[in-house]
C-alpha cells in the first residue's frame, strides 16, 4: 500500500484473493486470546479487510468485544457473504465510510442486517476517504479530525 511492495505476496509468488486475508486475521485472533485471556479484543478493519472483521466474529462469537469497519462492502466471490455474517454479529459494531454515497449505502446494508443493538454508523460531514485512510491527515487533511472524534467516542466504551 502507498507505494509498497507486498512482502507476503512477494515471497509466495502471486497474490492471494481477499478471503485469505481471513488466515491471518484468526491468527491474530488466537494470538491476542492467548495473550491476556480477560482482555477485550476489538477487530479493525479497512477496505476488504473491514468486510472481514464480520465474517471473522461471526465465526468466533464471545471471543470478540467489538468490531471497528471502515468501508465494507461486499468485496468477495459470495456478493452476500458480508451480510450474512453481520446478521450472526450482535456485539457493538462501528462503521464508516468515504463520503460517498455508494461506500455510505454498503455499509448501512451491511450494519442493517445485524442484531446488535449497538450499531454505529459514522458519515463525515466535512470529509471522509476510503478505509482506515480516513483517519491519516496526509490522506483527509478536512476530515481526519471529524472522523478521529467518532472513532474515539465509540472506543470510550471500552475502557
Amino acid at each position: 500500500m502507498f507505494g509498497q511492495t507486498n512482502e507476503t505476496a512477494a515471497h509466495i509468488g502471486h497474490n492471494g484473493d481477499y478471503l485469505d486475508a481471513l488466515k491471518d486475521m484468526e491468527a491474530a485472533l488466537a494470538w491476542a486470546r492467548a495473550r491476556n485471556h480477560d482482555a477485550k479484543v476489538l477487530v479493525w478493519g479497512s477496505s476488504y479487510s473491514a468486510s472481514l472483521v464480520f465474517l471473522l466474529a461471526a465465526k468466533h462469537p464471545g471471543e470478540i468485544a467489538a468490531v471497528l469497519a471502515f468501508s465494507p462492502g461486499e468485496y468477495l466471490k459470495d456478493k452476500h457473504a458480508v451480510r450474512d455474517a453481520a446478521a450472526r454479529v450482535s456485539i457493538p459494531i462501528f462503521v464508516t465510510s468515504a463520503k460517498d454515497a455508494e461506500e455510505i449505502d454498503a455499509a448501512k446494508s451491511i450494519l442493517a442486517a445485524s442484531p446488535s443493538k449497538e450499531k454505529t454508523q459514522f458519515i463525515p460531514k466535512v470529509a471522509g476517504v476510503h478505509g482506515s485512510s480516513t483517519l491519516r491527515a496526509d490522506r483527509n487533511p478536512a476530515g481526519e479530525a471529524e472522523n478521529w472524534t467518532a472513532v474515539a467516542a465509540f472506543l470510550a466504551e471500552f475502557r
